[in-house]
């Protein structure tokens, strides 16, 4: 079947009756458009594992700052529709703001504690705007998996907190993060760097590495790897970090045992573009 592009929830409603009437699974995979080899992967993810995928585009304004790029975000349906075509998406559902965030809205939903660190620290009100998004388009497909990246890990563990917490019959999918040559990150804002700050941007996976490696050679002391990797970061002169943390995966907690499995995460600015990256690491 050809591929369907809806806008309103009313629509969506409509087709997914009729998807369920079929008995048939659904997979859901948000974005904000630009799609990108990550995005690639979590649409095939999905599609090798649900009977029926819709992918959502939409660049959501409650999870940006005043300060952020919400203006200037990349990104052209036309294009992306092609991709979802290619890889045998069955619906694209692009709301407008309208109909996301009609006048009368004044709903939103807050997971607590696990966005007091990394980037809830640096972007107050971002992983709100995240999480009220993301229960608007599960309410509005009900779909049996949603996927989301390792990349996003901060947000992937608020969204499974607040599936627990809400109750939500959906399974959260993360897939593993999509990496260029030199190791950065797939993300679309990669494509606002110019060469010299692409080529400074390695290095925020080279620290992450070098955190990973102090970590399986024994040492235990987060302190001591944590600087191993803020070392890395500082001998960039064109990467000013955010922060570089090691994390308990699931509680985004800063974590001091280091005997079992932690998170490196990190933000840097190359020059005005914002990455972010995390690694999983578990000890030898």
């Amino acid at each position: 079947m050809a591929l369907e592009l809806l806008h309103e929830a009313t629509e969506a409603r409509k087709r997914l009756y009729t998807v369920r009437r079929e008995r048939r699974t659904v997979g859901l995979v948000p974005t904000m458009g630009a799609l990108h080899a990550g995005h690639r992967k979590l649409i095939e993810e999905a599609r090798s594992e649900c009977d029926w995928v819709v992918v959502s585009i939409f660049v959501n304004p409650l999870q940006f700052g005043p300060q952020e790029d919400f203006d200037r975000y990349p990104g052209k349906l036309s294009v992306d529709l092609r991709v979802c075509e290619e890889l045998g998406v069955d619906a694209v559902f692009a709301p407008g703001v309208d109909e996301m965030y009609p006048f009368s809205h004044r709903t939103s939903v807050e997971v607590k504690e696990l966005t007091d660190h990394l980037c809830g620290r640096f972007r107050p009100g971002h992983f709100k705007g995240v999480t009220t998004v993301v229960l608007k388009l599960l309410h509005i497909w009900t779909p049996d998996r949603a996927y989301f990246g390792e990349k996003d890990a901060q947000q992937t563990a608020v969204i499974k907190q607040m599936v627990q917490d809400l109750n939500l019959p959906v399974l959260i999918q993360e897939v593993a993060t999509v990496r260029e040559p030199d190791g950065l990150a797939v993300s679309s804002r990669n494509e606002f760097l110019d060469p010299e700050h692409r080529k400074a941007a390695g290095s925020l996976f080279q620290a992450l590495q070098e955190a990973a490696r102090q970590v399986k050679e024994g040492i235990r002391e987060a302190g001591l790897v944590r600087q191993a990797g803020l070392d890395i970061l500082e001998r960039e002169p064109l990467i000013q970090v955010e922060y570089f943390e090691l994390v308990d995966p699931e509680r985004m907690r800063p974590a001091n045992d280091l005997r079992s499995a932690v998170r490196a995460c990190s933000a840097v600015h190359v020059g005005n573009v914002r990455l972010i990256d995390n690694l999983l690491i578990q000890p030898a």
